[in-house]
């Protein structure tokens, strides 16, 4: 079977040298010479192996770059170019967990912050402790939503790229979240998406009720959604790629033709295909064999 080895580094922290690739060479001799994506910062390495050798072959490259800030991604090279992208929002596609910036604004940041942090680590069941957060908040006026939105709501580096890269190739880009669709609605323009999903606040005389709307939009559902969009695509699940960071992630990532934990929480990075823990989201590009001339806006 053909794969590709792919090292990506951090330029603003560490560039890739070819001491780094060199040292990843003698712990997986079957791998060719160097392909750069982008000098410096991303390259491939071909290797003949079978597929159930690909777990190992990425620790041995790890165990190589001995704690060094460079991700690493094994995979086979068939469909390596993925045609649907399904995105996690909170703390994937913008930097922060939108519940816990509205808790904030309510006074109550630190308590629902701390359940956020337990339900994306697999501690809580994802809806009750949904129900639970949004029950707190009730009475916050939906202006703040707005102001929230404005003043506190960040998108990630290389989102933007990564999207227009893959929809100017022919790809569709969802946005499935565990959040909120007023805050979706927002970001999925923002960042380039084609269409959103997530769940709905109830909202009464202009404040939270406390409520969410059913049905709720939790693991099961983000993974439905990527079943539905495929199908609806004709396309096979080897054709996409799925990211996020918390547990409620992880059956798409499991099931998606490559599945991706970003800067994500350990029950996630531990069971997913592939990691991100040290790049930007343009590492997306550089899975897929995108070289940096190939990026929209380049």
């Amino acid at each position: 079977m053909r794969s590709v080895l792919t090292l990506i580094a951090n330029p603003e922290t560490r560039k890739l040298s070819a001491e780094d690739l060199d040292a990843v060479r003698r712990a997986v001799p079957e791998a060719g010479a160097p392909a750069w994506l982008h000098e410096d910062v991303a390259c491939d390495l071909l290797v003949d192996i079978a597929p159930a050798e690909l777990h190992a072959i990425e620790a041995a490259a790890r165990a190589a770059l001995d704690g060094l800030p460079i991700d690493v991604v094994a995979q086979g090279t068939d469909h390596r170019r993925k045609a649907l992208l399904v995105a996690d929002m909170d703390s994937t596609v913008i930097e922060q967990e939108c519940i816990d910036e509205l808790a904030a604004e309510a006074g109550i940041g630190a308590h629902v912050a701390e359940i956020t942090e337990r339900a994306m680590r697999g501690e809580l069941a994802f809806e009750p402790a949904l129900r639970e957060r949004v029950k707190l908040l009730e009475g916050l006026p939906e202006a703040k939503l707005e102001q929230v939105f404005e003043t506190r709501i960040t998108l990630s580096p290389g989102i933007r790229t990564v999207t227009d890269t893959m929809r100017l190739n022919g790809a569709y880009c969802a946005l499935v979240s565990g959040g909120f669709t007023f805050f979706t609605a927002r970001v999925a323009v923002k960042a380039g998406f084609d269409i959103n999903r997530a769940n709905t606040l109830e909202l009464k005389d202009g404040h939270l009720t406390g409520q969410v709307i059913d049905p709720i939009l939790g693991r099961a559902a983000k993974l439905e959604s990527l079943e539905e969009f495929a199908a609806e695509k004709s396309l096979t699940l080897e054709s996409t790629m799925a990211v996020g960071d918390g547990a409620n992630d992880l059956a798409m990532i499991e099931a998606a033709g490559i599945g991706v934990a970003y800067h994500a929480k350990p029950v996630v990075a531990q069971a997913a295909p592939a990691r991100i823990d040290h790049t930007d989201l343009t590492t997306l590009l550089y899975m897929q064999g995108y070289a940096r001339d190939e990026f929209a806006g380049a």
